[in-house]
């Protein structure tokens, strides 16, 4: 029978909050570090968890490394079907959005490193690196291709994705990338 004093059980939506905490904390920690340069002992640190708590949970740093992408790509893939589904709003705004939840909060000298860190590594993240983009130009052409067909929506899409990326590049500002990226959607989407 269990004391007063060991605290509650935890329940299954505890322990699914604790990981993504330590997957948030993990990819910070990657981010601010480099995949090399970060040890599984910094990210428990900052997980607020111990080291064979970390290890328990995650074998290795490569698959600690690679659930901490793989989630943050699944949240912000989430995002982006949920804001281009809203087909009450204009396309153009919806498009603007999208694209800030997929690179544009990856802009600025603190979160760069997030995206540094992904882009760096591709090798460590299996198909989960291929996949999520490839599903975010689905959703980009899709969305426009209800207001303009499927045949200018391809190279629309990709036309778009590939400004994004110049943009991310070269963008020092989340706002910088996002006040180009609405004259570029406005271009492009008529």
């Amino acid at each position: 029978m269990r004391s007063p004093e060991a605290g509650p059980l935890s329940s299954p939506t505890t322990d699914t909050d604790r990981r993504t905490a330590v997957l948030d904390s993990a990819l910070a920690t990657f981010a601010r570090f480099g995949y090399r340069k970060t040890s599984m002992e910094e990210v428990a640190r900052a997980a607020d968890i111990s080291r064979p708590g970390l290890y328990f949970l995650f074998s290795s740093k490569e698959a600690l490394f690679r659930a901490a992408v793989t989630q943050a790509l699944e949240r912000d893939i989430a995002v982006v079907e949920h804001v281009l589904a809203d087909v009450d709003r204009p396309l153009p705004e919806r498009l603007l959005e999208a694209f800030d939840q997929w690179a544009g909060r990856y802009v600025g000298p603190l979160t760069r490193d997030v995206a540094v860190v992904i882009e760096d590594n591709p090798n460590l993240l299996g198909g989960i690196a291929q996949t999520t983009p490839r599903r975010f130009e689905e959703l980009i052409t899709d969305a426009i291709a209800v207001e303009s067909g499927q045949e200018t929506a391809t190279p629309v899409a990709r036309t778009m994705i590939s400004t994004s990326i110049g943009l991310k590049h070269q963008a020092a500002t989340r706002e910088f990338y996002l006040e180009r990226l609405k004259i570029a959607i406005e271009l492009l989407v008529h």
